[in-house]
């Protein structure tokens, strides 16, 4: 699920004009530093929201910074990538290209099977979450980090023709709405007491995550 004026359909990557090998080096180097700030990021974030969780006992903020780590991988993924692009070897970088979009997409299936889990768990034992205000403060810092970091990344994609740049920009739009599902959770749980949004935030999470995971595997079928 992406936000309107967000997305834009794989086919345009196909009819964005090849740039040259000078513009072409410094959108790399441009998606370089998204995907470093990217990494840097989210290893913060899911420390940060990991710990927090524990304090709590927060299904949707567990999920929330597991998804930060798995944000991290892909970032680490695409410089990967980009680094071989950066060092000419062209050739490799088609092959890398393809290869990280379904790392990409394996592991946001990875990701919300585990979530789901989780908070079926929870629901069914009936576990009880506190209050977190480091949640509160997080989330909603993180979708206005997120919400910027997808667009930009979505614009180096075109530039590049990038899949895997485009399905790591689907996976930073995950996590703005991951942001929104789990500030509701956690938000509702804190100031109404109601424990069960907590895990049924998460199971809101698993599912988004899972649209998003189908819709990187259909581009990396796409670009085969």
């Amino acid at each position: 699920m992406t936000k309107a004026g967000d997305a834009a359909p794989t086919a345009d990557l196909e009819i964005t004009p090849v740039p040259t090998a000078a513009v072409r080096s410094v959108l790399v180097r441009r998606a370089l530093r998204l995907e470093y700030l990217t990494v840097g990021w989210n290893v913060v974030e899911g420390v940060v929201a990991v710990r927090a969780a524990v304090v709590a006992g927060s299904v949707a903020l567990l999920g929330f910074g597991v998804d930060s780590f798995v944000e991290s991988a892909s970032g680490i993924v695409l410089v990967w990538r980009l680094l071989a692009e950066g060092k000419g070897r062209a050739a490799d970088a088609a092959a890398l290209d393809r290869r990280a979009h379904r790392l990409v997409a394996w592991s946001l299936f990875l990701l919300a099977l585990y979530i789901g889990i989780d908070a079926v768990h929870a629901l069914w034992t009936g576990e009880r979450p506190r209050p977190s205000l480091v949640g509160i403060v997080l989330t909603t810092l993180s979708m206005a980090v997120m919400m910027w970091l997808a667009r930009a990344k979505r614009a180096a994609a075109y530039g590049l023709k990038s899949r895997a740049l485009e399905a790591d920009a689907f996976q930073t739009t995950a996590c703005w709405w991951l942001s929104v599902v789990t500030l509701v959770g956690v938000g509702l749980n804190a100031s109404l007491g109601w424990w069960w949004a907590d895990p049924l935030a998460a199971l809101g999470m698993s599912v988004l995550i899972t649209r998003e995971a189908r819709e990187a595997w259909k581009g990396e079928q796409c670009c085969d």
